[in-house]
């Protein structure tokens, strides 16, 4: 027998309760589908912003390494439109500002630096925090679709968020192996 939970409908003391907006989420499954537009959004936008860090990076390994994770993008945009298909529900995205708002930081630290280690050194920089957003994201998913029952959806996003860990892996390996110690040796 599940404990019933009462909502707490007072107000908070410092009264900053915000109020929902008339089409708010109102259950688990509602919010988890409305969390899988935002990442859907958040992976087509990111398709179209990997090419220009790509092109910007000095380092050959860098480069791949990016390169790389483009077709793993694609793949997991792949993957989220199966998720869609198996909750029947539209793969059509809602905007994420989060992933705008790091993608266009992203841009900006192209402009404040110049090409070379320091630019690879700030490439993996917005990268992982792209890719720590991603984790998060693949993380808070993978929970809400265990706690929903659905089983197959979570299989599907935790092969996403391993494949985020292993990306994030791979750009503190690139950052400690070579690109960080050559951009101090630019100052």
């Amino acid at each position: 027998m599940k404990n019933e939970q009462k909502k707490d409908t007072s107000k908070p003391e410092n009264g900053t309760m915000v109020k929902p907006k008339s089409t708010a989420a109102e259950g688990l499954r509602e919010l988890f589908v409305d969390e899988l537009k935002d990442i859907i959004y958040a992976e087509r936008a990111l398709l179209k912003a990997l090419p220009k860090m790509a092109n910007n990076s000095s380092s050959t390994k860098l480069k791949k390494a990016i390169e790389e994770h483009v077709v793993v993008t694609e793949k997991q945009v792949d993957r989220l439109k199966q998720v869609f298909d198996l909750l029947g529900e539209s793969d059509r995205g809602k905007k994420c500002d989060a992933m705008e708002g790091l993608i266009k930081e992203g841009e900006g630290i192209l402009e404040e630096t110049e090409p070379g280690p320091v630019r690879d050194a700030a490439i993996i920089s917005a990268s992982q925090k792209i890719e720590h957003y991603e984790i998060a994201s693949y993380g808070t998913l993978v929970a809400f679709a265990k706690t929903l029952g659905e089983d197959k959806v979570a299989s599907l996003l935790e092969q996403t968020l391993n494949e985020e860990k292993e990306a994030d892996v791979t750009l503190t390996e690139a950052a400690y192996n070579d690109i960080n110690f050559d951009a101090v040796e630019e100052d």
